[in-house]
């Protein structure tokens, strides 16, 4: 299961194949959808999975393995709302606020909150995080700074209503002109945030199922290689920003970042390493993994 993007099309039109893999595609809109299958039930093979979603999953110990691939990335500012009929919304007057997220463990949300703390020093605490839905890994309960939402709203609609002051969204993020970013330069910063470490915001990982990690290495090697394949071929980013992440060592850095950022908002329920995220990857791909 993965989504549809410019460097997996080769792969999704058959025009990569390997001897040692057959890819068979399964089609989940949104692609969200497909992330609490393969953490409870190992649905897929190999299944894109959202990173916080992964980190949780390692840390409560269910059967994944990841793959050194970062398949999607997103600058993430902008995706933090207001409603223009309640008034400006400046960052700094978030504390003490209601913000509305899908999920308290949405990767965009664990940006967004990342990039508060870094930019405008908001600590989490102080804010109230309104949620409509729980949990990939069902293990993990939200801290007591969520309150799940009592309505079935959506986060645009609880906006125009005033029952909240921000919303955070992703793919999902409104174009209508009553909304306005939180963030008015996010753009700016963002540029300049990944100029400074080298990558962007990890959205998207690949994983494949222990299982098939166990019974059929060299499958998850060529699958791997045709990732790899079909990235390079794939057409160049316009504004020069790589959204995709390859390789161990590549990868260090923005997973170590990430893990940093996860344990600041208690997102994890005990401390992961990055050697731990990656041993079991290192010991199927060896020497494929730089």
């Amino acid at each position: 299961m993965l989504g549809n993007y410019p460097h997996t099309a080769a792969l999704k039109r058959g025009a990569l194949q390997s001897r040692d893999v057959e890819l068979r595609f399964t089609t989940v809109e949104p692609v969200h959808k497909a992330f609490a299958p393969m953490v409870r039930q190992a649905e897929y093979d190999l299944c894109e999975l959202a990173i916080v979603t992964y980190l949780q999953a390692k840390a409560y110990g269910k059967p994944v393995v990841l793959l050194p691939v970062v398949i999607a990335s997103r600058l993430q500012r902008g995706c933090l709302i207001y409603h223009r009929e309640h008034g400006v919304v400046a960052p700094p007057s978030l504390a003490k606020s209601r913000i509305g997220v899908r999920a308290y463990t949405q990767t965009t949300g664990m940006w967004v909150r990342a990039h508060l703390a870094e930019d405008y020093d908001l600590p989490i605490e102080t804010m109230r995080w309104i949620t409509r839905d729980g949990a990939h890994v069902k293990e993990y309960d939200d801290p007591e700074i969520v309150e799940h939402a009592p309505t079935d709203k959506s986060l645009p609609d609880m906006l125009r209503d005033g029952d909240i002051r921000a919303a955070i969204l992703g793919n999902d993020l409104p174009t209508s002109d009553e909304f306005a970013p939180v963030i008015p330069d996010h753009a700016a910063t963002d540029r300049t945030w990944y100029l400074r470490h080298g990558f962007m915001p990890i959205n998207h990982v690949v994983v494949v199922s222990k299982d098939t990690a166990r019974e059929k290495p060299d499958a998850v090697r060529a699958a791997y290689d045709l990732l790899k394949q079909a990235d390079a071929e794939a057409p160049a980013p316009v504004d020069g920003m790589k959204r995709t992440m390859f390789g161990f060592e590549r990868l260090r850095e923005p997973i170590q970042f990430t893990l940093d950022a996860c344990r600041r908002q208690f997102l994890l329920p005990r401390t992961v390493s990055v050697d731990e995220v990656f041993a079991d990857a290192q010991a199927i791909l060896g020497d494929m993994g730089p």
